[in-house]
């Protein structure tokens, strides 16, 4: 199978491109640079210079490919309705290149405020956007299904994790350095969904396989880890103290972040594993995270 890749060199990306092609399929994938290219290249794959904002670029790959995966998105949270806007755009044209077709678009998303507090699932309907999330990637999926696109989503969870991770956990690290404390709120008893990026990348490899028939699908490997222990463990790989704040010190610690950090979210990924015949193989989060690597910068 030929599948086109956005965000080809990416955290996620480049994850689902390894799994492709360790599976047998061509990619074509989409990336910023020459420098990018020449990597992907080195491994196998063919590449293609463009971006979101590329709106021939991607409708290109997507006409040249049987099946598109969507990992690109820009995380500049300075300009995340912005970002929000460009990801919708170019969803809905790649979802036009796949029209009147059988050939299949998985989109990425995420899960963070699909159940707050509970245990979420596939069943649950999608996050609406709004302005206090203007992130559209599976309201725009869904659309493009209901006018009979093949498209499906791939949930992702707030820590996708591995060495070499930029994300949220890195965040906490680095204020942790810079507060010289490493916090939790409260109890710290809410919790985090967590996947290894390996492991994501074979839902995404298997859904597509499959058609992406039966979304959304949940990538998720840890129902919730608990955030007093991620804390703890950052604690004391840097030799800092461990910290409850109240709720009213969180913005003062967290910033920005305090939302995140904040987060209560338990996922499931039952079903998917049922459809998709999918089961983790890698570290589990706190393990992952029980490295150098996360603590060398």
């Amino acid at each position: 199978m030929r599948v086109f890749v956005t965000g080809a060199s990416g955290w996620v990306g480049s994850a689902v491109v390894q799994e492709l092609l360790g599976a047998g399929h061509d990619v074509l994938g989409l990336v910023r640079t020459e420098a990018a290219a020449q990597k992907l290249a080195a491994i196998g794959a063919e590449a293609r210079l463009g971006s979101l904002e590329d709106i021939d670029s991607l409708r290109r790959g997507a006409g040249e490919a049987e099946g598109v995966i969507h990992t690109a998105f820009n995380h500049d949270f300075s300009k995340f309705a912005e970002n929000c806007e460009l990801d919708r755009r170019a969803i809905e044209a790649l979802g036009a290149e796949l029209a009147g077709t059988d050939r299949p678009l998985l989109v990425t998303s995420g899960l963070a405020l699909l159940a707050q507090g509970r245990l979420a699932t596939e069943a649950d309907a999608a996050v609406p956007p709004s302005a206090r999330y203007a992130r559209a990637s599976e309201a725009t999926a869904i659309a493009l299904a209901n006018q009979g696109v093949r498209a499906a989503t791939v949930r992702l969870p707030p820590s996708v994790h591995g060495h070499g991770d930029q994300g949220f956990v890195p965040i906490l690290i680095r204020l942790a350095r810079e507060k010289g404390v490493s916090a939790y709120i409260g109890e710290g008893e809410n919790h985090w969904p967590a996947v290894h990026r390996l492991d994501a990348a074979a839902v995404f490899r298997r859904a597509i396989e499959r058609g992406a028939k039966e979304g959304p699908y949940h990538a998720i490997a840890e129902e919730g880890v608990p955030f007093r222990d991620i804390a703890a463990l950052i604690g004391r790989r840097l030799n800092l103290p461990v910290v409850s704040k109240s709720l009213e010190e969180v913005a003062g610690h967290f910033g920005w972040f305090a939302n995140f950090a904040a987060m209560d979210v338990r996922a499931s990924s039952r079903l998917t594993r049922e459809k998709l015949g999918w089961a983790p193989t890698q570290p589990g989060l706190l393990t992952d995270l029980d490295h150098p690597s996360y603590f060398s910068v």
